[in-house]
Parts: structure tokens; C-alpha cells; sequence
């Protein structure tokens, strides 16, 4: 195996291999991975997706907490999910989104970003033109 990977990768027999997660992203595409599968179920099922520490009554971070504080302020319905429970969510949502700290947030299926974004785009008002656009029936054709 080792042999197959250094030749994919086109290196020598001194470069020392210490991880196969460079040929796993190589062979494996998200839907391939059962966390990734379930994550991108859960952003595109709910118009509003907030992975945070902790749930949305006892927010585990101050930056999990503004976050729902901002949602409240604009009286927006959103699912939560804790990724203090599930280490692998953690991870995955990290990968998936390919933003490296939580809290995160989407808005119908689309990465938003964490607490600092969505703060900037609460006091720009713009937050409110992504909510409206994003909370209105779609027509029907």
C-alpha cells in the first residue's frame, strides 16, 4: 500500500508517509464519508442550521451564545446541534464547510459563516435580507 501511495503522490523512499488522510480525500468524496452524508442532510433539510457548543436554552460559549442571541433578535427558527456531543460532528462540520472554528451557520443549505460574520452582517442589515430571502415561500411552478 505504501509503495501504491508514494507512487500516486510522486514521492521517494526517503519522504516518510505518516498519513493516509491525504489518499482517503484522494479516493473519497463527502457523500462517500457517513458523517459528511449526514451533515449535508441536516443543512440542506432546515431553512436555518447552527452547529454551536451546547444547545440554544444553555449555550456552552459566548460566541455560540451571540449567535443565538442574533437569531433571536430577528426571530428566526432555526435547528441547532450540539457538537460538544459527537466529536465526529465536530470534525465533520469543520471539514465540511472547510471553516475551522464553531460556531457555524447556513441559511437554506448555504454556509453563512461563524459568530464574527454573522455579527457584521447583523449590524450592516444585511442579515436581514438574507433571513427575508431565505424564510419566504418559494413559488411553486
Amino acid at each position: 500500500m505504501t509503495s501504491l501511495l508514494r507512487q500516486i503522490f510522486n514521492v521517494n523512499r526517503n519522504t516518510r508517509i505518516s498519513s493516509l488522510n491525504g489518499y482517503k480525500q484522494f479516493l473519497c468524496t463527502k457523500s462517500d464519508d457517513p458523517i459528511q452524508s449526514h451533515i449535508e442532510k441536516l443543512v440542506k433539510g432546515n431553512k436555518i442550521v447552527v452547529f454551536m457548543k451546547g444547545d440554544p436554552q444553555a449555550p456552552r460559549c459566548g460566541f455560540s451564545n451571540a449567535v443565538v442571541d442574533i437569531l433571536n433578535i430577528h426571530k428566526a427558527k432555526f435547528e441547532a446541534h450540539d457538537v460538544l456531543i459527537d466529536e465526529n460532528l465536530r470534525n465533520g462540520i469543520k471539514e465540511f464547510s472547510n471553516w475551522p472554528t464553531i460556531p457555524q451557520v447556513f441559511v437554506d443549505g448555504e454556509f453563512i459563516g461563524g459568530c464574527d460574520i454573522l455579527l457584521q452582517l447583523h449590524r450592516s442589515g444585511e442579515l436581514d435580507k438574507i433571513l427575508e430571502k431565505n424564510t419566504q415561500e418559494k413559488p411553486v411552478e
